[in-house]
C-alpha cells in the first residue's frame, strides 16, 4: 500500500495487552506509536519488543496520551495520509484496520469511526454505564447537530490534514467526544464502521472505577453542551 498510515495507541498499564494489539495491526502500517501514559508496569518494554515506536508522556490522560503522539508526528520529515487510533487493552480488533481506512482511501471521507454495534460485540465488553453514556451523548448530539453517531468508540481513522484543522485540546476524558463534535461543526465528512469488541485484558481505568465513570461522564456532556451553545 502506497498510502502512509501510522497508528497511535495510548496506553496505561497494559503490559499483558499490548504485545497482542501490535501483532493485530496489520504489516501495511508504516508506523506503531504506543505512548506509554506513565505506565508503571513492562508496557514500555513490552511495546517496543513488539516492534512499536515508544513516546512517554507523563501527564496522566487519554488526551495527552493522544496529543503526545500527534506532537512526535509533526516532528517527522515523512508525515502520514491516515492517522488511527486505538485502544491499548486489546478489546478492539486491530485486523479490522483495513475496513475502518477503506471510506477514507475510496471514499475521499474525512472520519470513520468504528462502531461497537451490539451485535459485534461480547457479552460485559462494554459495561451498562459505557453504554447508557454513549447512548446519551450520541442522542444528544443527534439532537444539537443532527448527526447519525451511534458510538465514542475509540477505534477510529482520520485524514492527517483533518485532524490538524480540528485543533483538538481536550486532555483527558473528553478527547473521543470533541474530535466527532469538531467533525460536525467543522462539516467534515464522516462515516461509521461496525466493529467488533471483546473484553479487554485488565482492568478499565474509566469505566471500571466510579470515580473515572464520573469524570469521563462530566467531561462528555460539557464538550457537548459547549458547542451546543456555540
Amino acid at each position: 500500500m502506497n498510502t502512509i498510515i501510522s497508528v497511535i495507541i495510548p496506553a496505561y498499564n497494559e503490559q499483558d495487552a499490548i504485545a497482542k494489539v501490535i501483532k493485530d495491526i496489520p504489516s501495511f502500517v508504516h508506523e506503531i506509536i504506543v505512548v506509554s501514559n506513565n505506565s508503571t508496569d513492562h508496557t514500555v518494554k513490552n511495546a517496543k519488543n513488539a516492534g512499536a515506536t515508544v513516546l512517554q508522556e507523563p501527564k496522566k490522560g487519554y488526551g495527552y496520551a493522544c496529543l503526545k503522539g500527534m506532537h512526535y508526528i509533526k516532528q517527522q520529515t515523512t508525515k502520514p495520509e491516515i492517522i488511527v487510533f486505538l485502544d491499548g487493552d486489546y478489546s478492539d480488533h486491530p485486523e479490522q484496520l483495513p475496513e475502518i481506512i477503506a471510506p477514507i482511501l475510496h471514499q475521499n471521507i474525512d472520519f470513520v469511526l468504528g462502531a461497537r454495534v451490539k451485535e459485534y460485540r461480547e457479552t460485559g465488553a462494554m459495561t451498562p454505564q459505557q453504554i447508557f453514556g454513549n447512548g446519551l451523548a450520541t442522542f444528544l448530539m443527534k439532537l444539537f447537530f443532527n448527526a447519525k453517531f451511534t458510538d465514542l468508540g475509540p477505534f477510529r481513522a482520520i485524514k492527517y490534514t483533518s485532524l490538524l484543522a480540528l485543533e483538538m485540546e481536550d486532555k483527558t476524558y473528553g478527547w473521543t467526544v470533541e474530535m466527532q463534535l469538531k467533525v460536525l461543526k467543522q462539516k467534515m465528512s464522516y462515516v461509521e464502521i461496525p466493529v467488533k469488541y471483546r473484553n479487554r485484558i485488565g482492568v478499565s481505568k474509566v469505566s471500571g472505577t466510579l470515580k473515572g465513570t464520573i469524570f469521563a461522564g462530566v467531561k462528555i456532556l460539557s464538550w457537548i453542551f459547549k458547542y451546543s451553545f456555540k
